[in-house]
């Protein structure tokens, strides 16, 4: 079953906070693990509030991924950029549609 993990986050940082992806993005490139997709979202009535959908093949895929110490250290990274402590949400994904 897919896994989604919903990332709720504040930062006046985004550009830098996107450039720390992207490294993180790159280094997972020849790696069998890590996330397959992400979506990210702006909140309109809150312009530094975010949301990152990330989906992982499985659990076990996630959970690889967040034993990696690059990960772990990636998250603080992060955390330094946000103004307030990230919000998780672990999801399994039950339906995936295109609606058009």
């Amino acid at each position: 079953m897919k896994f989604t993990q919903i990332i709720d986050f504040e930062t006046e940082r985004i550009d830098d906070l996107e450039a720390l992806l992207e490294e993180r993005r790159a280094a997972l490139a020849d790696k069998s693990y890590g996330p397959v997709s992400r979506l990210l979202l702006r909140d309109r009535d809150n312009p530094n509030r975010y949301l990152a959908v990330v989906g992982f093949s499985s659990y076990d895929e996630a959970l690889r991924s967040n034993d990696d110490p690059d990960t772990t250290q990636l998250a603080q990274r992060l955390a330094e950029l946000c103004t307030r402590p990230p919000r998780f949400t672990d999801c399994d994904l039950l339906d995936e549609q295109d609606l058009r």
